[in-house]
């Protein structure tokens, strides 16, 4: 839209106005990410951010907006020299998911540089968000090679393309800005942990509110211009607003208590590494900045712990973000006891005010958020469940998950990358060479030479050094990993659930979407009891969801086995239309029996041959146990042409003896 939305006609959101607005008077706090459903203005306060951020002074006809006062020295477009410049806006510049790694980075014309000697380069979006603004939206989407290259240039703040000993780099600091809907999916640690901020944000309850919202809208739609117009006072001073706390903040104070406080908050909620007590200190100056003091009070720290913690204290993706704020005031008040009295003899406001502040409000879901000191896994059944289990409809407590054995789909595929199996991708290892499909990425050296060596004769530049022609280059083919979709079948019959095994198998499920999460794959849950099998999770990039799934999980009944096989092929097969390049593997969770509709044990196995004869990978996790086992699950693994897992033998750490993969790995 070419007239974003005024930020300060955002209704509510306290919190995500805050967040962005600390960041645009202290861009050093590195950045917000921004968490919750759809539709409820992530995006439109991110685009709204970039009209109040100031101009800023960039070297007249440099591509990478280099500061006239102190120029890059290695700046590809200089040298310049210092001087007054020239003032544009801040920029904002979007990340598409499905971008290259060219687009991000740059492009560097390989053939020119053999050729010719020239470096062309062609700058990419981190040259165009340098001293600006980088808005990625689904970041929890974002490829991996993507992120790599994120997490990189956010640590060094500098951008570095190198191909075959040409390379080229320019600085790239930026303020990374990401928006997701937790439903598709989590993001990786690592980036996670890059995003200075965080926010949870949802949809108001209050009609007033709702109603307030709808209008202004429908009032934008009809004439963005006017709208606009009619906020520009309110525009104007919050710009106002950021230019001066933006001046206040070299004066502002961090006292020894305010940082003994940030310290002992920190090692309280057991954050990993120091980058949360700098962010948090960081976040505090800005709040006092923001608020027109000089000095961090107690509720700056507090403030900023709720906006800088809770995406860091979570050790898996089932934790549920937040903080124990009982914790935290408690943790405060415990080390406020030097530097005390000047704090209270502050006359300052409450908290940070105007538009966009939020005070000490939490994120909204931070007061359902789980105990600061619980690390467990999330999704264990403790409201509704029971320890025990006679075959009830009531779920049960599933066991801790654990580290397990690696699984993966056989061949080699082209599916999005990932890290569970073999794939063909633009990144991994070198295994050949091809000429290129349309423009040169990946140049095989060796190989270009190889094609060019026979024609120097004909070309008249043998002896006198080497002619290479576009026909004779040479792309080369990688080998890396791909992700896959992770299809579990899972037994809920009275036959598991009589002998109290749901608390383990759940916990082995547990286990294996962890993995999932970690190796970036989609997953399902097909579940079958009773007479029937469900699909207790369409295939989804959010393996939480999957795990809240598991948690309500009833059980009993009898074991329609056939059933469960069945409707996890249809599930494949619709999966395969919308999504033909990602393989799947089924992992069939079960003790093998078969005890549901006509003729059970015989329906079951043509069901399982079925699945064979589409070439579907597949484990069966053997759930039987006692002295007595009937070696049902081996025999379904058997006809599915699979391998079978006992509970045991899953974890990756067991010495009960070695599994073996689904694929039998080449040499």
């Amino acid at each position: 839209m070419t007239t974003p939305f005024p930020f300060t006609a955002v209704v509510g959101q306290d919190d995500l106005r805050l967040a962005l607005l600390l960041n645009a008077v202290s861009p050093a706090v590195g950045g917000v990410l921004v968490r919750g459903e759809k539709g409820t203005a992530k995006s439109t306060a991110v685009r709204a951010l970039s009209a109040l951020l100031p101009e800023v002074a960039v070297v007249p006809g440099c591509r990478f907006s280099c500061d006239p006062a102190s120029p890059d020295p290695a700046c590809p477009d200089g040298p310049h020299e210092t001087g007054p410049g020239t003032q544009r806006p801040a920029r904002m510049v979007e990340l598409p998911v499905g971008a290259s790694e060219d687009r991000l980075v740059g492009a560097l014309d390989i053939e020119r540089a053999l050729a010719e000697g020239v470096k062309a380069f062609e700058p990419g979006l981190l040259a165009d968000a340098h001293r600006g603004i980088l808005y990625v939206d689904e970041v929890n989407l974002l490829h991996d090679h993507l992120v790599d290259l994120l997490l990189d240039a956010a640590a060094m703040g500098a951008s570095y393309v190198e191909r075959e000993g040409v390379s080229v780099r320019h600085a790239a600091r930026f303020l990374l800005v990401g928006t997701m809907n937790p439903e598709e999916g989590e993001l990786r640690p690592q980036l996670l942990d890059r995003f200075g901020l965080t926010v949870e944000v949802a949809a108001s309850r209050e009609p007033d509110q709702r109603v307030e919202v709808v209008r202004r809208r429908l009032a934008y739609d009809d004439d963005p211009a006017g709208f606009t117009e009619r906020w520009a006072d309110e525009e104007s001073s919050v710009r106002a607003h950021i230019i001066a706390a933006r001046a206040l903040l070299p004066s502002v104070r961090l006292g020894d208590g305010a940082l003994r406080q940030i310290a002992a908050t920190c090692a309280a909620f057991e954050v990993d590494g120091m980058r949360a007590d700098i962010v948090m200190a960081r976040t505090a100056t800005a709040l006092a900045a923001w608020a027109g003091r000089t000095d961090v009070l107690a509720e700056d720290v507090r403030q900023a712990a709720l906006l800088a913690l809770p995406h860091r204290r979570r050790r898996n993706p089932f934790d549920a973000p937040g903080l124990d704020e009982n914790k935290l005031d408690d943790t405060l008040e415990e080390f406020a006891e030097q530097e005390q009295a000047p704090e209270d003899d502050d006359p300052g406001p409450d908290g940070p005010d105007g538009p966009g502040g939020g005070g000490g409000q939490s994120p909204e879901d931070d007061s359902d958020g789980p105990q600061g000191g619980d690390t467990g896994a999330q999704p264990e059944a403790g409201e509704g469940g029971q320890p025990q289990n006679s075959g009830e409809q009531q779920p049960v407590r599933a066991s801790e998950p654990f580290r397990t054995k690696a699984l993966s789909v056989p061949g080699i595929g082209e599916g999005a990358a990932g890290r569970r199996s073999r794939a063909r991708t633009e990144h991994g290892r070198t295994t050949g060479a091809r000429r290129p499909q349309g423009a040169l990425t990946k140049l095989h050296l060796a190989a270009t030479v190889q094609a060019a060596a026979p024609h120097q004769l004909a070309r008249g530049r043998a002896g006198r050094g080497l002619v290479v022609r576009r026909d004779d280059l040479r792309q080369a083919t990688r080998e890396g990993r791909e992700g896959n979709l992770v299809l579990f079948v899972v037994d809920a019959s009275g036959s598991m659930a009589a002998r109290q095994r749901m608390s383990a198998v759940k916990g082995a499920v547990l286990s294996l979407l962890l993995d999932a999460y970690q190796r970036r794959d989609k997953v399902g849950l097909v579940t079958f009891r009773g007479s029937s099998a469900d699909v207790a999770l369409p295939p989804t990039s959010s393996v939480d969801a999957a795990a809240v799934r598991l948690e309500s999980l009833p059980t009993g009944g009898r074991t329609p086995l056939a059933a469960g096989l069945l409707k996890a092929r249809d599930v494949l097969r619709v999966e395969r239309l919308r999504d033909p390049a990602r393989r799947a593997l089924v992992v069939v969770v079960t003790d093998g029996r078969a005890t549901g509709g006509p003729e059970p044990v015989a329906l079951a196995g043509r069901a399982a041959r079925l699945f064979a004869a589409d070439g579907v990978a597949s484990v069966v996790v053997d759930c039987e146990s006692g002295p007595v086992r009937l070696g049902l699950a081996g025999q379904l693994a058997g006809e599915l042409e699979g391998t079978a897992v006992t509970l045991d033998e899953l974890r990756a750490d067991s010495i009960a003896g070695l599994v073996k993969d689904v694929q039998r790995r080449a040499a």
